[in-house]
C-alpha cells in the first residue's frame, strides 16, 4: 500500500445546507470524515478555487465595465491633432485639441479649439490659442481636402510676432497654407509655407477589455499552479 493510502487523517468540515444531516441549513455543526492525503489536497485546491474564482470574476467585470464608460464617453471625444508648418524663412512645430461634439451644424462645419500650444522652431515663444487676434471666436479647426486629395481637420489661426515686440510680422494658417506678411507694409510680397497635419492616437476601450482577459488568464495560470504544489 502507498504512502498516500495509509496516510488517513481527519479533517474538520463546517457543515452548511450542503452537508445536511438531518438538521436545518441554518445549524452548523463538525463531523470527522477519514480521508487520504491525496483527498486532503484535492479539497485544499478547490477551497482555493472557491475563493480566487469570485474575486476574479469581480475583477474582469470591474475592468469591463470601466471600458463600457470609455466606450461612452467616446461619442464625445477629445481629438488631439500635431502640426508643422514649412517655410523658406522659418519652421515649427505644435498640437491642438477640440470637442468634436462642438461642430456647428452648417454646410461647412467649424468647431473651436480647446487648446493649441506651437513654437517655431529656434524660438522659445509659445503661441496658444488666446494669441489669435480674434480670440475668442477663433482660432477654429475645420474639415478640408488638400491639394494631394487628402481629406484632413485643419486650422485657421492667425497671430501675431510675439518674440519680437517691434514686429508688424502676422502668421495665418488656414487648412494646408502658411502665409507671414507685414501689417504695416501691405505692399511687401508675403512670404508663403505649407501646414501638415497628423491625428495624435488615444486608447480605445479594446485595450482596458483585452487587459481583462489578459488578468483573467494569468489568475487562472495561479490557480493552476497551486494544483502542482504537494502537501
Amino acid at each position: 500500500m502507498s504512502k498516500r493510502e495509509k496516510a488517513l487523517i481527519f479533517i474538520t468540515v463546517l457543515l452548511s445546507d450542503e452537508y445536511p444531516f438531518g438538521k436545518s441549513a441554518s445549524c452548523k455543526q463538525t463531523a470527522f470524515i477519514p480521508c487520504s492525503v491525496y483527498c486532503l489536497q484535492k479539497f485544499m485546491v478547490r477551497k482555493t478555487e472557491m475563493k480566487f474564482v469570485p474575486q476574479l470574476v469581480l475583477a474582469a467585470t470591474s475592468i469591463l465595465g470601466f471600458a463600457t464608460v470609455d466606450a461612452k464617453s467616446v461619442s464625445a471625444a477629445i481629438i488631439n491633432y500635431a502640426f508643422t508648418v514649412d517655410s523658406p524663412v522659418t519652421k515649427g512645430n505644435g498640437f491642438f485639441s477640440f470637442d468634436d461634439s462642438t461642430f456647428s451644424n452648417e454646410e461647412n462645419p467649424v468647431a473651436a479649439i480647446k487648446s493649441l500650444s506651437f513654437q517655431f522652431d529656434g524660438d522659445s515663444t509659445v503661441y496658444t490659442e488666446k494669441d489669435d487676434t480674434k480670440y475668442p471666436e477663433f482660432p477654429l479647426v475645420f474639415p478640408t481636402t488638400f491639394s494631394t486629395g487628402q481629406t484632413s481637420l485643419a486650422l485657421d489661426y492667425l497671430f501675431n510676432d510675439k518674440s519680437n515686440p517691434s514686429s508688424s510680422i502676422s502668421y495665418e494658417i488656414i487648412g494646408e497654407d502658411l502665409t507671414i506678411f507685414s501689417r504695416t507694409s501691405p505692399d511687401t510680397k508675403p512670404i508663403l509655407g505649407r501646414v501638415s497635419y497628423t491625428q495624435v492616437p488615444e486608447p480605445t476601450p479594446l485595450v482596458g477589455a483585452l487587459f481583462a482577459c489578459s488578468l483573467g488568464w494569468i489568475m487562472k495560470k495561479k490557480v493552476a499552479s497551486m494544483k502542482k504544489i504537494k502537501i
